[in-house]
């Protein structure tokens, strides 16, 4: 996987959360996924994730990502994205959260040599 390969997942990660595409993450995401939500720190597993968009009681309206800015690392089977976003969500109790963040995608081969996303942590960029 190369810097633009990774960069591409990047964007099909965000595109399949704004769509509510639950079939394209179950493809992208590793069975061991774990996300580290922006807001709160909070931690979801894939299940997790893939329930509350099921649902619709997590729903991105909107992701504006800055790929040009992102730092793009591989070492081995693991590739590392440092990125941006500009993000609204709107939480499973009906609040809407808007924030700019920076986020870390790490990515790893499974079993049969496909490129998962294996953890996903956001962190809020204060005003």
């Amino acid at each position: 996987m190369n810097h633009d390969t990774l960069l591409q997942h990047d964007q099909t990660f965000f595109q399949a959360l704004m769509d509510a595409d639950t079939a394209r993450l179950q493809e992208l995401l590793a069975e061991d996924f774990v996300l580290v939500g922006v807001e709160d720190g909070a931690v979801a597993d894939k299940a997790a994730l893939l329930t509350l968009i099921t649902s619709g009681d997590l729903r991105f309206p909107a992701i504006g990502s800055f790929p040009d800015e992102a730092i793009v690392r591989r070492v081995g089977d693991v590739g590392v994205v440092v990125g941006r976003t500009s993000m609204t969500f709107d939480n499973p109790d009906g609040t809407t959260f808007s924030a700019g963040s920076r986020y870390t995608h790490v990515f790893a081969t499974d079993a049969s040599g496909t490129w998962r996303l294996l953890s996903a942590q956001g962190t809020t960029i204060k005003p």
